[in-house]
C-alpha cells in the first residue's frame, strides 16, 4: 500500500487568459488579407479555419498586430512581459482557491516553450511578486504541448520527495507571438487556425485534500524528431508539425495507454473521465478512435478547443480545471502529445 503521507494531490487549479478575445471568423478574414495575395494556394488551405472546431481564442496582442512584421526580439520581449503577468494572475487564483498565499509555497515549477527567458520566468515572477528568497525553482522548456502533462508529473515527483512542502505548478504559452509574418508555409497557415494564448496554475502537495496524482508515464517514438517542434530561424521560432500526427495517434495510442494502465492494474474501461489535450479536431477524433470511445466522449477536450483554441502545454490544464468542477469519484486519465514525438500520461484519482 502506498504511504498516504506521500501521495501528491491537486489542492487547487486555476486558469487565466489575456484580454483580447478573438473570433475564428475574424482570424480567417485576417489570414485572407495576410496570405491571400502572396500564397497562390491559400484558397485551398482556407477551409482549415472552419474545420478547426474553434469559435474563439485569446491573444495578448490585438488582432491587427498580426498584420505587421515584428522582429523576434520585440516578440520575445512581449512574451516575457505578458507571460509573467498571466502567471501571476493564474497563481493568485490557484492560491485563493486553496486558501493559501505565496508565503505558503516552497517551490515553483514553470512550463513554457513559446518564448525564451534567461533569467527564467520563475525568477522574473519572484521579482514581480516579491516571493520569499529560498524558493525552489524548476523551469521546463522544450516539451511543447506535452509539457502540461509531463510538468504536472515532475511536480508530483517533487512533492512526493518532500511531503512537507507545497509546490505551485504553472504553465504559460503565448503561441500567437510566434507568428512569423513572412512565413508562407502550410504549417504557418494551420498554426494561425489553431494556436492561442493562456496560462494555468495548480497547487500540488502531499499536505491537504484533493484529487490524487497516482501515476504517470511517457512514451517517445523512435525516429520521430521531425514530427513536431520548432525550427529556429533568423525570424524566430517556426512551427513544425507533421500531417501524420493523427495517424500515429490512431495507430499507436491504445497500446501506449494499455501498457500504462496495466502498470496501475487498470484498463481503459476503468477510466471515469479522459482529460485529453485537444491538439486539434482531427487529433481528438483520432484519440476517440484509438481508445474505442464513442464519438463525442472527449467532451471536455472539445469544449476547451472550441472556446480557447490550442494553447499548447496550458490547454490540458484548462481541460483538467473543467473536469474537476463537478467531479465524479474515480480515475481520470490526462494525456497529451508533444515534440519527441512523445505521449505524456497522468493518472488522477478523484475521491
Amino acid at each position: 500500500m502506498p504511504d498516504e503521507n506521500r501521495i501528491a494531490k491537486i489542492i487547487s487549479v486555476a486558469t487565466a487568459v489575456p484580454k483580447y478575445k478573438i473570433s475564428q471568423n475574424d482570424v480567417e478574414k485576417l489570414a485572407a488579407r495576410v496570405f491571400g495575395v502572396s500564397m497562390g494556394d491559400f484558397s485551398r488551405l482556407a477551409p482549415v479555419y472552419g474545420n478547426a472546431a474553434i469559435k474563439t481564442r485569446y491573444s495578448c496582442v490585438p488582432l491587427e498586430w498580426y498584420e505587421q512584421r515584428c522582429p523576434f526580439s520585440e516578440r520575445n520581449r512581449l512574451y516575457q512581459e505578458n507571460a509573467v503577468n498571466l502567471l501571476a494572475e493564474a497563481g493568485q487564483k490557484a492560491l485563493a482557491h486553496a486558501d493559501l498565499n505565496f508565503d505558503d509555497i516552497d517551490g515553483l515549477v514553470i512550463v513554457s516553450s513559446s518564448g525564451i527567458a534567461t533569467p527564467s520566468l520563475d525568477a522574473m515572477l519572484m521579482e514581480k511578486l516579491h516571493l520569499k528568497r529560498n524558493m525552489e525553482r524548476l523551469p521546463i522548456f522544450g516539451l511543447g504541448c506535452v509539457g502540461g502533462v509531463v510538468g504536472l508529473a515532475r511536480t508530483a515527483q517533487l512533492a512526493k520527495g518532500a511531503p512537507d512542502k507545497r509546490y505551485l505548478y504553472m504553465v504559460v504559452e503565448l503561441c500567437g507571438l510566434d507568428f512569423i509574418h513572412s512565413d508562407r508555409t502550410k504549417s504557418n497557415v494551420i498554426a494561425t487556425a489553431l494556436f492561442a494564448d493562456g496560462a494555468s496554475a495548480a497547487v500540488i502537495s502531499c499536505k491537504g485534500e484533493g484529487p490524487a496524482i497516482v501515476g504517470w508515464s511517457e512514451h517517445t517514438w523512435p525516429d520521430s524528431l521531425d514530427v513536431m517542434g520548432w525550427d529556429v530561424t533568423d525570424d524566430g521560432l517556426r512551427v513544425i508539425f507533421s500531417q501524420d500526427i493523427p495517424t500515429i495517434v490512431r495507430r499507436d495510442m491504445c497500446g501506449v495507454v494499455d501498457t500504462f494502465l496495466a502498470s496501475q492494474k487498470l484498463e481503459i474501461k476503468d477510466i471515469m473521465e479522459f482529460l485529453c489535450h485537444p491538439g486539434g479536431a482531427k487529433v481528438v477524433d483520432a484519440i476517440e478512435a484509438a481508445l474505442d470511445l464513442p464519438a463525442g466522449r472527449l467532451h471536455y477536450a472539445r469544449n476547451i478547443l472550441h472556446d480557447y483554441g490550442n494553447m499548447s502545454a496550458a490547454t490540458v490544464m484548462f481541460v483538467l480545471e473543467a473536469g474537476l468542477r463537478a467531479p465524479k469519484p474515480g480515475h481520470y486519465l490526462m494525456s497529451s502529445f508533444g515534440p519527441g514525438f512523445t505521449a505524456g500520461l497522468v493518472l488522477v484519482q478523484v475521491p
